[in-house]
């Protein structure tokens, strides 16, 4: 009895060519992948660096008082726009007023009693005159008793009281003269208006008129008002906090990099910003303006501690600063504190690294600097030394 083997399937020429070509395909799909992403990372990735540990950034600028006081008005609130040098808010301006009518009184008195130290230095050279004057007589009373001393018209004890009287002249005349050196050393090589006790005088006017004046607190550079934690009522020292403004037009951005990541990074060389508030389609543009003095480890309030117990190596994160373009700022705010995207292009490569920046924008801050009370304080000093000269 005979069996039949079966007889082995034949692929047809057609259907094993079709599948070598999808085969051809795929592996061509994977090598042109292959070439696209090492040429990207070649070309693109390997001269950028991106990190997502950045955030923007700001001057917080505190509002104190310089003098002590109980809060009467209160001028602005949380979010509102300031210009530098508006007013915020007001203490009560009772006990100033009081301190700078005061001062003017004391002011007023003290040029009186310099008038008439003057007048006592006129006096004195008169009774010196005087007194000079009396030497003279009570001499030529002795001289002329001690002429006819011989001829017994004068008696002994007589001569005796004329040498006497001139010894107590003489004293009155040095007495007068002593006096009077003592009354020009309070005013030589000066007037009125210059001596020191005005000018001292003076002095605690316009510190009592500088003192009222800051009974209204100013805004000291242009920004929005953050953090305003003053009530109506409260007594305030100087130095206490009030209230924060934050110069929005002076921010920048701090990107946290991994040591790694900062080998070619270098001070001007250009960075792409975008922000979760606005998203991928708007870009900011900025510039390295340095590199961190330390890690974040190194300057925390309890920094590592590295040569004691079990060592484990933690890699570190170095600050980078981030310049903004301050036009792409104006048309697209932001906030301190906001999450940004920040990719470095290191194309350029010109400084050494760790180079500083010398001059750096968002680091300027400047607030006004005029003492705005100095000409009134000088003016009204000056009315009241005249009103009392007269």
């Amino acid at each position: 009895m005979t069996t039949s083997q079966p007889t082995p399937a034949i692929e047809s020429p057609r259907k094993s060519g079709g599948r070598a070509r999808i085969m051809a395909i795929i592996a061509a799909l994977f090598i042109v992948a292959a070439i696209a992403t090492t040429s990207y990372w070649m070309l693109v990735s390997s001269y950028h660096e991106e990190t997502e540990d950045a955030y923007v950034q700001g001057n917080v600028v505190q509002v104190t008082p310089q003098v002590q006081g109980t809060v009467s008005q209160i001028l602005v609130q949380d979010t509102d726009t300031v210009e530098a040098g508006q007013p915020l808010l007001t203490f009560d301006n009772s006990d100033a007023e009081l301190a700078v009518n005061q001062a003017a009184a004391q002011l007023a008195q003290t040029v009186r009693e310099v008038r008439t130290l003057y007048s006592m230095h006129a006096q004195s050279e008169a009774n010196v005159a005087l007194r000079v004057a009396e030497l003279a007589r009570a001499q030529d009373d002795y001289t002329r008793r001690q002429q006819i001393k011989n001829s017994g018209a004068v008696s002994n004890e007589e001569l005796r009281h004329a040498e006497l009287a001139v010894g107590v002249a003489q004293a009155a005349v040095n007495a007068a003269k002593e006096q009077l050196a003592s009354g020009r050393a309070l005013i030589a090589g000066t007037n009125v208006e210059r001596h020191p006790n005005v000018q001292k005088a003076a002095a605690h006017l316009q510190e009592a008129m500088l003192a009222q004046s800051r009974m209204t607190v100013y805004a000291p550079v242009s920004g929005q008002i953050a953090k305003r934690n003053v009530q109506i009522g409260q007594r305030m020292s100087p130095g206490t906090p009030l209230m924060a403004i934050v110069p929005l037009d002076q921010l920048w951005v701090d990107a946290n990099f991994k040591e790694a990541q900062l080998r070619q990074v270098r001070v001007g060389q250009p960075v792409l910003l975008t922000t979760d508030l606005y998203g991928s389609k708007v870009v900011f543009h900025g510039k390295v303006l340095g590199l961190g003095a330390g890690t974040g480890s190194a300057f925390a309030l309890l920094p590592a501690q590295n040569a004691t117990g079990n060592w484990i190596k933690v890699v570190q994160r170095l600050p980078v600063r981030i310049a903004l373009d301050s036009k792409e700022l104006a048309a697209n705010p932001l906030r301190i504190g906001l999450s940004v995207n920040a990719s470095v292009d290191l194309h350029e490569i010109k400084t050494a690294p760790g180079t500083v920046s010398r001059t750096s924008p968002a680091a300027t801050l400047t607030g006004p600097l005029v003492n705005p009370i100095e000409s009134a304080a000088k003016a009204k000093v000056a009315a009241i030394v005249a009103a009392n000269l007269r």
